[in-house]
């Protein structure tokens, strides 16, 4: 890499773990060799995650935008983003020395505006928000397990099932209590736990009676610092995304980068930003 390096690439030992996960290029036509440098592509994707902006936005010094975002939309398609999710959090819970598979988890949502509408946008008659809703399904870590988006207006229950359809029990035999709010306590979504033999025990965790000011729940803190985190990305500062699986792709990538951060994390610099000297002239005596 000749160029200067941006804050959201990845180092080489970051590297060496993801670039297993990344299908392998395909020879082009007459057997030609594949000239597009995959580290240079995961970089351009990371960079327009975490500092925004639209794709013909991307610096020169990147691949052209439109290979970057064909690579996007091939992953996206082929499910690529989740196989890395599912591979690396693994590696983050073994790294804190917990079990491989999570026993609990947490569930929760948040609505987000849209920038330019798109398709399966409404509007969230309780926080007065016009875009989509995002669902995320976190393990006691805040690693993320699964993600949906729907439009703001769909209840959190309806799309519950939908992301706990994602969870195949062969691959989480562990997993047994889901913590989430009251919007989750629905008599529709525990039927449907039941006839698809899903054995979680929904667990609703609610403020205690005159409780005041702010206080953080048991485990269901955990979603909470997870969407705070997904906040540092500036793509999912709104929903700038067409189609909900980009929305999705977008959220995945984003977990991605934070979890290569847990595993390899970069050497701390010290920053002089927040030293002030006052050079106002003193007044006399």
């Amino acid at each position: 890499m000749k160029r200067k390096s941006y804050p959201s690439d990845v180092t080489d030992p970051q590297w060496s773990i993801l670039e297993p996960l990344l299908p392998r290029l395909r020879r082009g036509r007459r057997g030609r060799p594949p000239k597009t440098d995959l580290r240079e592509v995961v970089n351009a994707l990371f960079y327009h995650t975490r500092e925004g902006g639209s794709w013909r936005a991307l610096p020169h010094d990147f691949p052209p935008w439109k290979t970057v975002y064909n690579y996007f939309r091939a992953w996206t398609y082929d499910g690529t983003w989740q196989k890395i999710l599912d591979a690396l959090r693994p590696q983050v819970r073994r790294q804190a020395e917990r079990e491989p598979t999570p026993s609990a988890a947490a569930i929760d949502s948040q609505s987000v505006k849209s920038a330019e509408g798109g398709q399966a946008c409404g509007t969230d008659g309780g926080k007065k928000v016009r875009g989509r809703k995002r669902h995320i399904l976190v393990d006691t870590l805040g690693m993320l397990i699964a993600v949906v988006v729907t439009a703001a207006n769909v209840d959190d229950a309806q799309a519950a099932q939908e992301l706990f359809a994602q969870v195949r029990g062969r691959d989480f035999p562990r997993l047994q209590v889901v913590f989430a709010d009251n919007k989750y306590h629905n008599y529709a979504l525990y039927g449907w736990l039941w006839r698809h033999r899903r054995p979680y025990d929904l667990k609703v965790v609610s403020r205690q009676e005159g409780q005041q000011g702010f206080a953080p729940l048991p485990v269901r803190w955990v979603v909470e610092r997870t969407f705070a985190w997904q906040g540092r990305y500036r793509r999912l500062s709104k929903d700038y995304e067409h189609l909900p699986e980009s929305s999705e792709a977008v959220v995945k990538i984003a977990a991605i980068h934070h979890m290569l951060q847990r595993l390899r994390p970069k050497p701390a610099t010290h920053s002089q930003r927040f030293r002030f000297k006052d050079h106002r002239p003193k007044q006399a005596k």
